[in-house]
C-alpha cells in the first residue's frame, strides 16, 4: 500500500485553470506589473509594458499583412527577443505557431514549409542564405510574406519586410478582437517520431496555458524569480520557459546558445534563481574544474529532455547550494507532466518525480496497451491531461496510436513505485538522443538511401557520456561500389542540421530484418555493446 505521506495528491491539488487565449497569461502579468522587468537580451532590456507594446505592434502588423485566424507562421530564429514577441502577437490573432530549429538545412526547411502550409516567415537575417536555397529549389504556393530580423530587409530577398520596419509602422495599441477558444490551434512543433520525417503535434491555447500554470505552480516560480533560458525556444522545453516566466510575472535572462562562463556570469548579474539544462550541461558543470560561487543564488537546477544520470547529478550538487532536479514531458504534453516535489527533502534523484497538477498517469502492458499494471511494475506509461495534445497534423493514423480512449501513449517504459514517484527505465524503441534532442533513425535511412552506392542502411544510437548518443550510420554497398565513411559522412552531414549529423559509420555485409522487413536494431545495437 502507498504511504499515504507521499501520496501525490497532498502536492499536487487540482487547479483551476482558466480558459482563456495564452497572450492573456502575458497581458494579465503586465497590468499587475507594468515595470517589472520581463526580458533582458544582451544590453537590451524590455518591461513588461515594453513587452505587450511590441506584441501589439507585432500583432496588428501580421493582421494588416493579411493573416488571420487559423494561418501559420513559422519561427525561423535562435533565442532572441523577435522571436517571443512574434509568437505571442501571433497567439493573439489566433494565427498558429510553427518554431523551426535554426540548425536545418535547405531540405528539412523546405519540408516544414511545405507540411504546415505556413502563410509567413519570421526568419533571422543570419539565416537567409539557408532560406534562399530552399526557395531556389522549389515554390512555396502558400508562403506570401517573409519577415527578416533588423532595420531593413536584405537585398537577396527584396519583397521581405523588416521586423524593426513592422514593429515602427504598426500600432502599439491592443489588436483586432478575434475569438479564440480554448481548443484552437496555437503551436505546430514538428516532433521525429520513431518512424518517417517529423510530425506537427497540434497544441492548444488551452494545452499551452494548462502547461504553463501547470509547471508555475508545480515549482513554486512566481514574479520574484530570474531564469536563465539558453536551451532552443523552438524546442517545446524552451517554448514552456519563455510563456511559463511570462505568465508569473518573472524575468527571463535569454542567451543564444549555452556558454558555462557566460551563463555564470550572468547567474552572478541577475540573480538567477532558476538554471534551466539538459543531461550534458549537468554533467560540464559537475566537471567544470572551477568555482560555482556564481551560481549561489540560484535555487534551482532543473533538467530535461533526456533521462539525468544521477551520479553527475549528485556530484554537482555537492558543489552548489540549490538543489538539482529532473523534470519529464514530451513535445505531445507541451510538455510537462512530471517534475520533483518543492519540499527539497522528498526530491529522489533517480526519478523524474510526480505527476503535475491535473494530470493522471498510469502504467500499462506493453502489449495490449489496455491492461494497468500494479506499483513497481515496468510497463509504458501513458497520460491524460489538459496539456495533452489534439493530434498530429495531416496524420490520422499516427494520432489514433498515439492518442487512444484518451490516454496519451507515450512509448516511454517505466514504473511507479509506492510513493508514487515515476521512474522512466527506457525510452521510445528507436528513438535516439543527443545532447536532449530526438531523432529519428528512419529519416536519417531515407537520406542515405539516396546515395547512389548504398543498398541498405540502419541507424541506431551509440552511448556517449557527453552527447548521451552518438548517430551510427551502418551501411552496405552495392556491389562493385567503392565507398568510403569519409564519402557517407559528407553526403548526409551536408543535407542535415547538426543535432542529426552521423558521427560514425560501419560498413557490413546485410541489416538484420525481420520477416515483414523492419529492422532488428535491437540485434544491432547488441552487437554494438559486444565490441
Amino acid at each position: 500500500m502507498a504511504n499515504k505521506l507521499f501520496a501525490p495528491e497532498l502536492f499536487r491539488p487540482p487547479l483551476d485553470i482558466p480558459d482563456i487565449p495564452y497572450d492573456h497569461l502575458l497581458r494579465k502579468a503586465a497590468e499587475s506589473n507594468p515595470d517589472r522587468l520581463a526580458i533582458v537580451y544582451h544590453n537590451l532590456s524590455f518591461t513588461y509594458r515594453e513587452t505587450v507594446s511590441m506584441v501589439n505592434s507585432i500583432a496588428n502588423g501580421l493582421y494588416e499583412l493579411g493573416l488571420r485566424k487559423g494561418d501559420h507562421v513559422c519561427l525561423f530564429t535562435t533565442n532572441r527577443p523577435e522571436y517571443i514577441v512574434t509568437f505571442i502577437a501571433a497567439a493573439s490573432i489566433g494565427v498558429v505557431v510553427s518554431p523551426m530549429n535554426p540548425s536545418y538545412k535547405e531540405r528539412e526547411i523546405s519540408y516544414q514549409l511545405e507540411n504546415s502550409e505556413a502563410k509567413a516567415i519570421l526568419i533571422q537575417k543570419e539565416l537567409v542564405p539557408t532560406l534562399t536555397l530552399a526557395l531556389n529549389q522549389k515554390e512555396f504556393p502558400n508562403l506570401k510574406h517573409i519577415i527578416v530580423t533588423g532595420a531593413r530587409p536584405p537585398e537577396t530577398l527584396p519583397n521581405a519586410i523588416a521586423f524593426g520596419q513592422l514593429l515602427r509602422q504598426s500600432s502599439p495599441k491592443a489588436p483586432p478582437h478575434v475569438d479564440i477558444d480554448g481548443d484552437d490551434l496555437l503551436a505546430l512543433p514538428y516532433s521525429s517520431g520513431t518512424t518517417g520525417l517529423p510530425k506537427g503535434t497540434m497544441l492548444t491555447h488551452r494545452n499551452l496555458v494548462s502547461n504553463n500554470l501547470q509547471f508555475t505552480n508545480a515549482q513554486g516560480i512566481n514574479l520574484t524569480d530570474a531564469a536563465l533560458l539558453f536551451l532552443p525556444f523552438y524546442h517545446i522545453y524552451g517554448v514552456m520557459l519563455t510563456g511559463s516566466f511570462l505568465a508569473c510575472g518573472g524575468t527571463q535572462i535569454m542567451m543564444e546558445r549555452f556558454d558555462l562562463l557566460e551563463s555564470l556570469e550572468l547567474c552572478e548579474k541577475y540573480q538567477v534563481t532558476y538554471y534551466f539544462a539538459v543531461p550534458p550541461i549537468i554533467l560540464g558543470l559537475a566537471n567544470a574544474p572551477i568555482d560555482l560561487g556564481k551560481m549561489k543564488s540560484v535555487k534551482c537546477i532543473f533538467s530535461g529532455a533526456a533521462p539525468m544520470p544521477t551520479d553527475p547529478a549528485r556530484r554537482l550538487q555537492e558543489k552548489i547550494p540549490g538543489r538539482v532536479v529532473q523534470g519529464y514531458g514530451l513535445t505531445e504534453a507541451s510538455p510537462l507532466t512530471h517534475s520533483q516535489p518543492r519540499d527539497t527533502s522528498l526530491i529522489r534523484l533517480g526519478s523524474v518525480g510526480l505527476p503535475t497538477h491535473n494530470t493522471e498517469c498510469k502504467i500499462v502492458d506493453v502489449e495490449t496497451g489496455t491492461r494497468e499494471l500494479p506499483q513497481g511494475e515496468q510497463g509504458e506509461l501513458i497520460i491524460k491531461g489538459p496539456q495533452v495534445m489534439q493530434g498530429y497534423w495531416k496524420a490520422p493514423e499516427a494520432t489514433e496510436q498515439a492518442l487512444r480512449n484518451g490516454w496519451l501513449h507515450t512509448g516511454d517504459i517505466a514504473y511507479v513505485d509506492e510513493d508514487g514517484y515515476t521512474y522512466i527505465v527506457d525510452r521510445k524503441k528507436e528513438m535516439i538522443k543527443y545532447h536532449g534532442f530526438g531523432v529519428a533513425p528512419a529519416e536519417i535511412e531515407a537520406l542515405l538511401l539516396e546515395h547512389p552506392s548504398i543498398l541498405d542502411t540502419a541507424v541506431i544510437g551509440v552511448p556517449d557520456d557527453e552527447a548521451g548518443e552518438l548517430i551510427k550510420g551502418i551501411v552496405v554497398k552495392k556491389p562493385g561500389a567503392t565507398l568510403t565513411e569519409e564519402d557517407v559522412l559528407n553526403f548526409a552531414n551536408g543535407k542535415l542540421a547538426g543535432y542529426k549529423r552521423l558521427r560514425l559509420v560501419e560498413f557490413i555485409d546485410a541489416i538484420p530484418k525481420t520477416a515483414s522487413g523492419k529492422i532488428l536494431r535491437r540485434e544491432l545495437q547488441e552487437r554494438e555493446k559486444a565490441k
